[in-house]
């Protein structure tokens, strides 16, 4: 957003671990809060000042996700888009997006949130977006939503971004040379996770683009024997050098949680690989200089972000129609931003 001309003044999550990223890489401030206990007079007085006001949100995906299509009604974390659509109702800002997984549509609580945002007088247009059109190097489908209430308002077309596919090898081919294990000593997140014996032959037997099917049966897991497991081919996998990486997500450096295996090299990505993947700045940093390296809560901060470029997109889509309408946010002055 900010890379489009926004000014973002705060976000708020329930996770701790998002405040130093959020706040060093940002000129905007971090609330730890959950969006259920928010009032719209906290969020009046973060817009105090503005012409035009925008909220922005994403609440967790995976209740809405294919996998966990059948559990959603069960499970708490739908209930944040309703916190989102009251507080929407109660602020009425100018302009309101929502990013998730295309499965959402299918939710009731998707259905409600739209009328919530008509019946607050927004035009709302809807987009399932294939990261790839806009360059962005991985396999992920997106729901974007965007309202207004100055008037129709779309996503900017990919050739806005003279969009050409990326790839894996386009992406993080530069990147030093790691065994499984290993850290860079220049660059910290730079760094794969160790390997079992039998994980170290079952990469070394994978091909990019291929799966475990691959391999002498020595070497197939127990629950991939078993009739309800022969599906389940994107796991224990090479990527491929000249295609986009599949969906990046939580355990994106763990071989056994999806195709996440290095084209060449005999590990899993890095954290810093699956952060370039996901389309982060190259010195974007995730914990403070000299704190240990979590892989575990890294992990889920890059699998759980919206990919930065597709940020850039809702951005520059929210900049053009307030051009268009000749509307503008105030911006005070600040720091040169160094790059997207």
């Amino acid at each position: 957003m900010e890379a489009e001309g926004l000014e973002v003044l705060v976000g708020y999550d329930l996770d701790p671990a998002c405040r130093y990223p959020y706040e060093a890489n940002n000129f905007a401030r971090f609330e730890l809060a959950d969006v259920r206990a928010l009032k719209a007079s906290d969020l009046e007085e973060a817009w105090r000042g503005c012409d035009v006001r925008v909220l922005a949100g994403c609440a967790p995906c995976q209740p809405f996700s294919r996998y966990n299509r059948r559990n959603a009604p069960r499970d708490e974390r739908w209930i944040l888009l309703e916190a989102f659509g009251r507080l929407v109702d109660e602020t009425r800002p100018e302009i309101v997006t929502m990013e998730n997984v295309p499965e959402l549509v299918r939710h009731e609580v998707h259905g409600r949130f739209l009328d919530t945002l008509r019946d607050a007088g927004y035009l709302v247009s809807e987009h399932i977006v294939e990261c790839t059109d806009y360059g962005i190097p991985q396999q992920r489908r997106r729901l974007i939503v965007l309202a207004s209430r100055l008037g129709p308002i779309e996503l900017v077309d990919p050739g806005c971004f003279g969009s050409s596919p990326a790839t894996v090898r386009d992406t993080i081919s530069p990147m030093p040379v790691l065994k499984a294990g290993q850290a860079d000593r220049c660059d910290p997140l730079h760094r794969s996770s160790a390997l079992t014996g039998i994980n170290h032959d079952r990469i070394r037997a994978s091909r990019p683009g291929g799966s475990w099917k691959d391999w002498k049966s020595e070497l197939v897991a127990p629950c991939h024997t078993r009739r309800e497991g022969r599906g389940y081919r994107s796991v224990y996998g090479r990527m491929e050098w000249d295609r986009p990486a599949p969906t990046i997500t939580t355990q994106a450096y763990a071989f056994g949680s999806g195709r996440f295996g290095h084209p060449e090299q005999d590990r899993a990505l890095s954290l810093r690989e699956a952060a370039l993947l996901q389309t982060f700045p190259r010195e974007y940093a995730f914990v403070p200089r000299g704190r240990p390296i979590e892989m575990r809560t890294i992990g889920r901060l890059i699998g759980n972000a919206v990919p930065p470029k597709l940020g850039r997109v809702v951005g520059r889509s929210i900049s053009r129609h307030l051009a268009f309408r000749n509307h503008r946010i105030p911006t005070e002055q600040r720091p040169e931003q160094a790059g997207p």
